[in-house]
């Protein structure tokens, strides 16, 4: 009978040993790199900062603010062009994207998937539209703190449907932002799944602190009775 116990507990010993030794499945990935969630951050303020600039443009009767805010927004859209242009090598091969959350159907999938193209292909085709509307101007212009030569003889023509295209892009841009917002939105407060935190991981320890915070409350009270 000792033997018999001896070679039990020696099988026993060799199955934990085999069970330790299979692969572990991987957890999913829940946020995006931090390159990637710094580039989306970043080309967010760039877009207000756009959308402010165009606004104060129209609205001013000063040509001198006119002026400005036209040089700010020139200089604004090559800075988001390029943001864009190095988010998109990037996205291409070193990024780290989370998979879809497991509850999403496949037409919200293919919804949200348009819509993020359609946002890429305005913030490269928005800025050019702008830049070269300039250029066809056939003037020197400001662009930073440079000061850059005509590139180009006038085409009224051109530059007419240039501009035509780039208050289009605004429009349609202004649209997909405001409801890529209220999508993320949606998540956070209606859904309340990880959509929003994985771009933005600092809102989701603050609600996770908030949970522990009511938990510990929680106890504390139960305890107190």
């Amino acid at each position: 009978m000792a033997a018999l116990s001896t070679q039990e507990r020696n099988a026993a010993v060799e199955s934990s040993r085999c069970s330790n030794m299979q692969p572990v499945p991987l957890a999913k990935r829940t946020s995006f790199d931090g390159v990637t969630i710094a580039f989306h951050w970043v080309t967010v303020l760039v877009v207000l900062g756009l959308l402010t600039t165009a606004l104060w443009h129209a609205q001013s009767h000063d040509d001198m603010t006119k002026a400005l805010m036209l040089r700010i927004h020139r200089s604004l859209g090559v800075s988001v062009w390029t943001a864009t242009a190095f988010r998109l090598l990037w996205r291409i091969t070193n990024a780290k994207l989370p998979p879809f959350p497991d509850e999403m159907t496949d037409i919200h999938r293919l919804v949200v998937k348009i819509s993020e193209y359609c946002l890429y292909a305005l913030l490269i085709v928005q800025p050019l539209t702008g830049f070269v509307a300039t250029i066809a101007r056939g003037r020197s212009f400001l662009l930073f703190w440079w000061h850059v030569p005509p590139l180009m003889p006038h085409f009224p023509t051109l530059r007419t449907v240039l501009l035509s295209a780039h208050r289009i892009g605004a429009w349609t841009f202004g649209i997909l932002i405001m409801g890529h917002a209220v999508a993320a939105l949606i998540h956070y407060f209606v859904l309340r799944d990880n959509v929003l935190q994985r771009m933005a991981p600092v809102i989701g320890i603050q609600r996770s602190v908030r949970k522990f915070s009511l938990g510990t409350r929680d106890s504390q009270t139960s305890f107190g009775r």
